[in-house]
């Protein structure tokens, strides 16, 4: 079996880019090419080919075939050979830009078997607002919120605040900020974005293995996020409270019952309030790809978690024991069980 597993900050997306990478997506993207990387490699008879950045050699992906992508032209024309070759192409870009949509298009007109969602559900939850419409219709909870225009500086004064603004295509936090009220004045930003109630309670996330007719629900993680105003995401843990994970999974499998049918590794991000009835838990945002929770959930099980995601995108639905030790993960990909590092 030939995989080719893509990342694109890791894999080229900024080649032609002056300046260093940006250090937070770099880390990430790194750590999770890494960690798939490891896990692919590891089943049987599986060859995996990925494309790496020219400036960064210091990444070391071992058992790999390593492509060192030198310009943008080189980048897609590896991508449209690859994509053709491989059994199955998994690919890990942002929202933003329409970059996840364009490479996972590029790959499926170069006939790709891709481990992804369909164009259908990649385009709905790329765009945050839309997604939260459509969930709300389908009586999901999502916070109350509003759209502003492009460079709109002034924020709306008959809203509920505090609130969160953050760009309606988006990814990893990125100009996400906490306002406190209309007086606040946040910086003008070049594209739409979405006013959204805040939501006090435990940030929390949930992937889902999906095949095409079902969902196999991963361990329901916190969200560690930054305490600074913008929602930075630092890593996160298991969450061990059998009824705040048993309300996690059932919300998040609400959110996808209620949109397009997806395929692969999805997430969906939560606010799980203080009411024990759930009454004040939110749905935030549905991730279209493998997001940094990957690190933390292969780390909770001796099984392949990598291996778990093919079955399950092939419909035979494969269920993965995890481990019930206290495990917390960071976004960088470091690990610590019980108080030890690994």
């Amino acid at each position: 079996m030939h995989i080719f597993l893509y990342e694109w900050v890791t894999g080229g997306g900024l080649v032609e880019e002056p300046g260093p990478l940006p250090a937070l997506m770099l880390a990430e993207g790194a750590a999770m090419v890494t960690a798939l990387a490891a896990d692919f490699v590891a089943i049987d008879g599986t060859r995996v080919t990925l494309l790496r950045d020219i400036r960064l050699d210091d990444l070391v992906l071992p058992g790999c075939e390593v492509i060192e992508i030198h310009s943008s032209s080189h980048r897609l024309d590896e991508i449209e050979r690859l994509a053709a070759e491989a059994d199955h192409m998994l690919a890990i870009a942002p929202e933003f830009d329409n970059i996840l949509r364009q490479t996972l298009r590029h790959a499926t007109q170069a006939g790709a078997r891709l481990l992804a969602a369909s164009d259908e559900f990649v385009v709905l939850t790329a765009d945050k607002h839309q997604t939260a419409l459509q969930l709300a219709t389908a009586g999901v909870p999502v916070p109350e919120a509003v759209t502003l225009p492009a460079d709109e500086e002034k924020l709306p004064t008959d809203f509920c605040y505090p609130a969160v603004l953050k760009p309606i295509c988006g990814a990893g936090s990125q100009h996400t900020l906490l306002v406190a009220g209309p007086q606040d004045e946040p910086p003008p930003y070049p594209w739409p974005r979405r006013l959204e109630r805040f939501y006090p309670g435990i940030a929390a996330s949930v992937a889902m293995l999906c095949g095409p007719t079902h969902r196999t629900p991963l361990p329901a993680c916190r969200q560690h996020l930054s305490s600074d105003g913008r929602f930075s995401y630092q890593g996160g843990s298991l969450i061990h409270e059998t009824e705040l994970a048993h309300r996690a999974t059932v919300l998040a499998d609400r959110a996808l019952e209620a949109l397009p049918p997806a395929l692969g590794y999805v997430g969906v991000d939560l606010v799980l309030g203080k009411a024990a009835d759930g009454s004040e838990d939110v749905v935030i945002e549905v991730n279209p790809r493998l997001t940094t929770s990957y690190i933390g959930l292969r780390a909770a099980t001796d099984e392949n978690l990598a291996a778990a995601l093919i079955e399950n995108a092939a419909g035979r639905a494969s269920s993965t024991r995890f481990h019930t030790d206290r495990l917390e993960f960071s976004a960088d990909g470091m690990i610590r069980s019980s108080g030890r590092c690994l």
